[in-house]
């Protein structure tokens, strides 16, 4: 008998005629979204479960103290990992791939914390959206040699692409760096529903300048080029047509795109490490020295450090790495699917 395959999400064509709207252009150069578009085609009654959704989030992280928050989002991870079946056999597979070296027991009780910080990161999320700035200030928390460094190359007007990854605390950490250092352009990917890319944009710009499509380097070289800090997170699986295979964690043949390569050959530009991991009295933001000697001539190199880097930040918290997207989704020719029950 043929097991039934897991299905993840609709197909586009399918949400773009539920949702009677889409907020995304395609295509290269097509500029810097600098604010967020309201259209009253979102009031429509099929929009109204997503605005509830964005509305509650608005009032728990308003009006919930921090502590229960986190319990809260503990909570709503553990109900995440026994109903979303298909994310947790993506989370098992991840840990089998990356940490071949684990016990069963092990990878068992690491996919539990990650479930947890999934939900803890659903109320951090909208920390990061609807938070004061005062607020977000007291939960920060950096080494003053760091932040003395990274605000002196802010100030020079060096080029600096942000060297970062898809931690469950991304959205915080962008907010920070902005309050903290200097405010910038953020990499993202545009929502086909226009209420989550509304939400979205709106909570992302409360601190910084402008966000781009992941999908328009055009776009990341003018902003590059102007001075203004660019969050780049190469972290996941984009596809054959933008991607080389290196290594990642355990695994040899990682599919990783090119970007933090190709945009730092731009004149001046220093790729700066940055990631935020939660910690016991708030969250830590981590700003690293640029790397040095980079970009080679060699891609290849290059690409594969930056997931050296990557890893080195992930191996501080792996919990609250985001395990749940198919990173190792594209495999060489020939190879078999390493998620085989995913259709």
């Amino acid at each position: 008998m043929t097991q039934k395959k897991i299905s993840l999400h609709t197909s586009f064509s399918k949400r773009q005629k539920q949702h009677r709207t889409v907020n995304r252009d395609k295509g290269w150069g097509k500029g810097l979204t600098e604010k967020a578009v309201f259209t009253r085609k979102m009031l429509y009654p099929t929009f109204w479960s997503a605005w509830l959704a964005v509305f509650t989030l608005y009032i728990s992280v308003k009006l919930i103290p921090y502590p229960l928050l986190m319990k809260l989002g503990k909570s709503l991870g553990k109900i995440m990992a026994r109903v979303i079946k298909g994310r947790r056999y993506i989370v098992d597979c991840n840990l089998k791939l990356a940490f071949p070296q684990m016990t069963d027991k092990e990878r068992a009780e690491l996919a539990e914390k990650i479930f947890e910080n999934s939900g803890m990161a659903v109320f951090e999320t909208g920390m990061a959206w609807f938070w004061s700035d005062k607020k977000i200030l007291k939960y920060t928390i950096i080494d003053d040699e760091e932040l003395e460094r990274a605000r002196a190359i802010a100030a020079s007007d060096a080029r600096i692409l942000v060297l970062t990854c898809h931690f469950v605390t991304l959205e915080l950490m962008a907010r920070m760096y902005a309050l903290t250092i200097k405010p910038g352009v953020g990499v993202y990917r545009p929502s086909d529903h226009p209420v989550w890319e509304y939400a979205q944009v709106k909570g992302r710009l409360k601190s910084n300048l402008a966000l781009v499509d992941r999908a328009d380097p055009r776009t990341m070289i003018r902003a590059l080029m102007k001075s203004l800090p660019i969050w780049y997170a190469p972290d996941q699986d984009y596809g054959r047509k933008v991607s080389i295979f290196v290594p990642f964690f355990a695994v040899e043949k990682a599919a990783t795109v090119t970007g933090v390569h190709d945009l730092s050959k731009i004149k001046n530009t220093l790729v700066q490490p940055s990631w935020t991991i939660r910690v016991k009295d708030g969250y830590r933001l981590y700003v690293s020295a640029p790397l040095d000697n980079f970009p080679t001539d060699d891609e290849v190199a290059d690409t594969a450090r930056c997931n050296k880097v990557i890893e080195n930040m992930i191996k501080i918290a792996p919990e609250q790495y985001l395990w749940l997207h198919r990173r190792f989704k594209t495999v060489p020719d020939g190879e078999p699917s390493r998620y085989p029950e995913i259709k």
